[in-house]
């Protein structure tokens, strides 16, 4: 059955089309028959149970530089006329977009929201993962210099990095001398008010950073990330490269452990980070990205696959 879909995203003309998983979804989603909506989180609207967007119906094609197009913008009622909600746009994880999730689980009981807000907001990446302590490097969560200072004593090196930061941003190496941790803490303390997290730097992040792809609990796909020249960071935002690549022994076990519960937790499409075969660091379940270079590599349709799982759940709800 064709579904109405609104894709609460970026704006399209800031995206590139060659890598972008929320567009491969799109095109997915308009090659099974379904009807695309776009809108910005900011167009969300409230009133009288209602939840509304101003949104435009859109067609996209794999062209550069003319990828989509407009329709007239319509007042989209996301609780009656849509049946499913892709809540796509690129964190920051800001009160902006815990607001939107607040918003969108008013009608989550209409209209099938991937992810599901409330899971989405209580699983931001960095603090879900904690759950996993078991299969992560040694971490800290901490705002104090004294902390960072000790942790650093007994780990040798030490990355910090923000705790809702994304995409490899403003992720920073200390050696053992600790040169510029005070000076590191200060700025971290002063830009954000939450704890920062501090983990022992992994070597094995050299030979890359993998990203596994799990749709409704079950692994889809995966693609090693190499640092570029120069880098700790082997996310593809900030110059990384992917490679293709198998599931170890231990990324496989951690896979079946997360496995149950991101369904339970109604988190559809979901991408792990695992280092050196077997460190958990991120579980990202706000925008998580990789499909196209999966199919690149490997051959799977992981779009096909996350439209499967979201036909399936609409389904079961009537």
């Amino acid at each position: 059955m064709p579904l109405t879909v609104a894709v609460q995203m970026d704006p399209l003309d800031s995206i590139a089309i060659a890598g972008d998983s929320t567009f491969a979804l799109m095109l997915s989603a308009q090659a099974r028959g379904h009807r695309l909506f776009h809108y910005a989180a900011e167009d969300i609207n409230y009133s009288d149970g209602r939840v509304w967007a101003k949104a435009h119906p859109v067609t996209v094609q794999r062209v550069e530089g003319d990828h989509f197009r407009f329709d007239t913008p319509v007042s989209l009622d996301l609780g009656a006329q849509a049946d499913v909600v892709l809540m796509r746009q690129d964190p920051p994880f800001d009160l902006g977009y815990i607001t939107a999730t607040h918003l969108l689980e008013r009608i989550a009981d209409r209209t099938l929201v991937v992810n599901d807000p409330v899971s989405v907001r209580n699983a931001p990446e960095k603090v879900f993962v904690l759950d996993y302590a078991r299969f992560m490097p040694p971490t800290l969560i901490t705002r104090s210099l004294d902390e960072a200072r000790a942790f650093l004593s007994q780990h040798g090196e030490i990355v910090v990095k923000p705790l809702h930061g994304n995409g490899g941003k403003a992720i920073f190496k200390v050696g053992s001398d600790g040169a510029n941790l005070s000076a590191l803490i200060e700025v971290f303390n002063q830009t954000w008010r939450e704890p920062h997290m501090v983990q022992a730097f992994l070597p094995a992040v050299a030979k890359g950073d993998k990203r596994i792809v799990l749709v409704d609990g079950v692994v889809a796909g995966a693609i090693n990330r190499l640092p570029g020249e120069g880098e700790i960071r082997s996310n593809l935002a900030v110059g990384g490269s992917a490679v293709k690549t198998e599931l170890t022994a231990r990324e496989r076990e951690i896979c079946e452990a997360l496995g149950p519960e991101l369904k339970r937790r109604r988190l559809i499409f979901v991408g792990i980070d695992v280092i050196g075969g077997e460190w958990l660091t991120e579980i990202n379940v706000t925008s998580p990205t990789g499909i196209v270079a999966i199919e690149r590599f490997d051959g799977t349709d992981v779009a096909a696959l996350i439209w499967e799982a979201i036909e399936r759940r609409v389904a079961e709800r009537g």
